[in-house]
């Protein structure tokens, strides 16, 4: 019966333009419903708006005191925006959204939370004291056309710090870490210790573990035996805080432009500088797939509310002995987990925090409760099933649009020096070497090579593989490598080896060995001058 209603849903996603307003239309359609009859939103998280759909990526950056947040937003920038406070002291004592405009200003958090144009709305909920200490700061910049940057507080030690807050910085972080696509936790060579403010504010991330990245900045301030000695220590203290079964990705480095204190790892710094920024580059790619990822697991809590609600609900008396029931159940509330994740096939992992779950409880009313609907839920899956594995064949296409729309990051640190650049960062430094050198870097080698290639008896100016091979076999290089190194050194492709087709693959050898990896082909500076045309 009215089996064509279903037919026009089963077809809605179809319709999508793109796959964030997709995601919008579903998420009011067939999402919303379920959460505002569970009361989701008293529990967990506000309802999304229009602008958590259609936002540009964010960074959240956090860390304690004098960790060089505030200086790493400058790095990236490479320009001071409003507001900015650097210092050995705790500068930042704001929330400060930093984001493109094409007039600098600084816009207060009351003015900026009634904005529905930007994605922090629901921060509104956290009150004055909050807001008071939240401001956006527009600046011109080329980087920030592509993501949004969050700079945050310094977090301190002491019981009086949170106290005197005004509101909770643990719930605020939690609440930035769902709609963020990276969080960046900042960590000082020279204060690894992990305060109890900090700890709590970590855990609060529970869940989104996928979106941290660890980076240890002021590296340079250390020489390499300590630097050894912090980075075991470092991560001894995350080991005790991020739960996971993998070992943290830590970025080393120093993300200022001085001059580096010991320059002994300046090459290990570059190398992870540039890993980091390839990371930081892919957000605009992967916004979509975030955003959808974020509905999915939303949506698997909400269902899984709904199911420990509706079990609530059916335990509650009609008439008399309502409190004590409800205090009984909060307190039985890990019995109630038990036997929904039973009865519904659910995964421990999927239940919420039981003590956050026991709060919430005793401030609700058991009288406003639903029983389970059906409907609601067989809704909910119906859009697990089919419409989002829809909108999951438009992502491909869609993270090309997306690039477009706000483009690959660019601008500030970002820029690259092209390849005719001397100081061109180069993933293959002893490849680049001679690249700017008139004479063939090999040369400086050929006395000894030279001599080489007539000990083995070339025959009209050439080897031939046999002649060559017994030769290159004693570097002890896979035969896989040793026949990469001869393609590219028989430049000619004649089968045979020159006298500097020899030399080359003599160098190439002798870079392989150092470590250095081959090129797929032959840069243009190693070409032999005999073979340039």
């Amino acid at each position: 019966m009215f089996s064509f209603l279903h037919k026009n849903d089963s077809k809605e996603a179809d319709t999508f333009t793109t796959v964030a307003n997709g995601l919008k239309r579903i998420y009011k359609t067939k999402l919303l419903p379920l959460e505002e009859v569970y009361k989701f939103h008293d529990f967990h998280s506000p309802a999304l708006e229009d602008a958590d759909f259609h936002s540009k990526p964010i960074i959240l950056l956090v860390g304690q005191y004098s960790t060089g947040k505030t200086t790493f937003i400058r790095y990236l920038l490479e320009s001071d925006f409003p507001g900015i406070h650097i210092g050995p002291e705790p500068t930042t004592d704001k929330f400060i959204a930093v984001m493109h405009d094409e007039t600098e200003g600084v816009v207060p958090g009351n003015a900026l939370v009634v904005d529905p144009q930007h994605p922090f709305r629901p921060l509104s909920r956290f009150g004055n004291a909050f807001l008071n200490r939240f401001q956006c700061s527009t600046v011109r910049n080329e980087v920030l056309k592509s993501i949004t940057i969050v700079d945050t507080p310094g977090i301190l030690s002491g019981e009086k710090q949170r106290v005197d807050r005004g509101y909770s910085m643990n719930e605020v972080i939690e609440w930035f870490s769902a709609r963020v696509d990276r969080i960046v936790l900042l960590f000082d060579a020279h204060k690894l210790d992990i305060s109890d403010e900090f700890k709590a504010v970590i855990e609060s991330m529970k869940g989104y573990e996928d979106k941290i990245r660890i980076v240890l900045n002021k590296s340079d301030m250390v020489d390499s035996q300590q630097l050894m000695r912090v980075y075991g220590a470092l991560m001894w203290s995350l080991g005790k805080v991020l739960y996971t079964p993998e070992v943290a990705r830590v970025y080393i480095g120093s993300f200022w432009n001085e001059p580096l204190k010991f320059d002994t790892n300046k090459r290990l710094f570059e190398l992870e500088s540039q890993d980091l920024f390839r990371d930081l580059q892919s957000l605009p790619r992967n916004a979509t797939l975030r955003k959808l990822n974020d509905l999915i697991k939303r949506a698997r809590l909400a269902k899984t509310h709904a199911y420990i609600i509706a079990a609530l609900q059916k335990q509650m008396p009609s008439m008399f002995g309502k409190d004590s029931k409800k205090k009984q159940l909060i307190k039985d509330l890990p019995q109630v987990y038990a036997t929904v994740a039973r009865e519904h096939n659910i995964s421990q992992g999927d239940l919420p925090n039981l003590q956050r779950m026991q709060q919430a409880l005793e401030e609700a009313d058991f009288t406003k409760f639903q029983p389970l609907r059906e409907r609601l839920v067989a809704t909910v899956d119906g859009m697990l099933s089919e419409d989002i594995a829809k909108l999951m064949q438009m992502i491909p296409q869609e993270s090309t649009n997306q690039s477009k729309d706000w483009g690959v990051i660019a601008g500030g640190a970002f820029v690259q020096a092209t390849a005719d650049n001397p100081f061109a960062f180069s993933d293959n430094p002893g490849l680049s070497d001679g690249k700017f050198e008139h004479d063939w870097v090999v040369n400086k080698f050929r006395a000894e090579f030279d001599a080489q290639f007539y000990s083995l008896g070339p025959v009209d100016g050439r080897l031939t593989g046999a002649q060559a091979k017994d030769e290159m076999t004693r570097s002890k290089l896979p035969f896989q490598q040793l026949g990469k190194i001869w393609k590219l050194a028989d430049y000619d492709q004649d089968g045979m080896l020159n006298i500097e087709e020899f030399a080359l693959a003599k160098y190439l050898i002798q870079l392989r060995l150092d470590g250095h990896e081959l090129p797929g082909t032959l840069p243009e500076h190693l070409v032999p001058p005999g073979s340039r045309h």
